[in-house]
């Protein structure tokens, strides 16, 4: 039920933010059934017979991505501003409320989460989230309990993590923005997430060198495209979404022209294959678009990292009798492969605890008043852009 009402409203938003887009560019939605979608990865890899291929045919991927989402050339940054106010202390991390000015005058409003203690050679992990709504705000975007325990149970683990809205979610939905914010949307929070990652790294004691991402559904979009556009990422884990025959049904992941251009045409699972050589994890389960990863996606990728000789860098875990969320045992593979490659701590003291599950137990869920960056006592900047305004990126 949850996946349907998720699609009904994406599907709706869509329809809203591309009124006017030539049709002939855009692959929204379930555009292939699974066959055609295998065949058309078969055509691609026969144009990308070795390295030299690839890195050519990966430039022009990433390119078009930039052109079609409106962000070519990269926009020149400003200042942050960073606001950060609230800090909570909890068993092993702490929490604390952030409001980022990624273009003048619009905020991105999300949390923080710091392990406790530690000062120097910290890992990085952005957090994006999915469409998942609920009316009441309570319940939504970076709000949710699985939000809540993945960030916190990763900066347990040692890494500082960063939740952020999407447009019109949360916060940025308190505050009047609608998440079918035209045919910027996508190109905007793609820019966000380059700019949550810009903060983060900015933070004291961080190591670059060890910066991952992980979100699930329109999250693993987010994911897998800030992977494939910025090279900072080092490792990457997209949940229940990376397809060759599903492009997303929200106009924040198929409103503009990023897989159809005039030097190419491309898929998801193509774009995810930029991660190449970094490590990444493809999580996927029987229960939706992803059900045919372990034979048709994941092969395909892994031709891709083997062209690198790093095929033991891609791992698949699929979960055939689960459905589309991040879920527990989602949340749990996702751990151990950022364990292994962002060097992070489970606090196994043996070979017999290798295979022990990360404890969620230890993380009190919030409540949305309490993460909400907004308030009486912090209010909205006075410059801050009238919701729903055209977003101008510097030149």
């Amino acid at each position: 039920m949850l996946r349907l009402l998720i699609l009904i409203f994406c599907a709706a938003t869509l329809i809203l933010a591309t009124h006017g887009q030539d049709e002939s560019v855009l692959r929204r939605g379930g555009y292939f059934k699974p066959d055609a979608a295998r065949l058309e990865l078969n055509r691609i890899a026969s144009k990308v017979p070795d390295l030299a291929a690839w890195t050519t045919r990966r430039a022009k991927i990433r390119a078009g991505i930039l052109k079609g989402a409106g962000l070519y050339p990269l926009p020149n940054k400003t200042p942050l501003n960073p606001l950060r106010h609230s800090k909570r202390a909890h068993d092993g991390y702490s929490v604390e409320n952030v409001a980022l000015e990624t273009a003048p005058g619009f905020f991105l409003c999300g949390n923080l989460y710091l392990p406790s203690g530690k000062q120097k050679n910290i890992a990085a992990v952005l957090c994006p989230h999915g469409h998942a709504r609920d009316p009441a705000f309570e319940k939504e975007g970076r709000l949710r309990p699985e939000m809540q325990y993945r960030c916190a149970t990763l900066a347990r683990m040692g890494a500082a993590v960063f939740s952020y809205d999407m447009i019109g979610y949360s916060d940025s939905r308190k505050l009047g923005w609608n998440h079918n914010h035209g045919k910027q949307v996508l190109g905007l929070q793609c820019w966000n997430s380059i700019r949550a990652l810009d903060f983060v790294l900015s933070l004291p004691g961080i190591d670059s060198s060890r910066v991952g991402v992980t979100g699930a559904s329109g999250g693993g979009t987010q994911t897998f495209l800030l992977t494939a556009l910025d090279d900072r990422v080092t490792v990457s884990a997209p949940c229940v979404m990376v397809s060759a025959h599903f492009f997303g049904g929200c106009a924040c992941e198929s409103g503009v022209p990023i897989h159809v251009r005039p030097s190419h045409i491309t898929n998801n699972t193509e774009i995810a294959a930029l991660c190449a050589p970094r490590p990444m994890l493809l999580i996927s389960c029987g229960g939706d678009w992803t059900s045919h990863t372990p034979e048709v996606e994941f092969p395909f990728v892994r031709r891709i990292y083997g062209m690198y000789g790093r095929s033991n860098l891609v791992e698949n875990a699929h979960f055939p009798d689960e459905g589309h969320d991040y879920g527990a045992s989602k949340r749990q593979a996702m751990y151990r492969f950022f364990e292994k490659h962002l060097k992070l701590s489970r606090g196994v003291r043996s070979k017999s605890q290798e295979n022990a599950a990360m404890d969620e137990s230890a993380v009190p869920l919030e409540s949305h008043q309490t993460l909400q960056v907004f308030t009486k006592e912090h209010p909205v900047p006075s410059h801050a852009l009238k919701p729903n305004s055209p977003v101008l990126l510097a030149q």
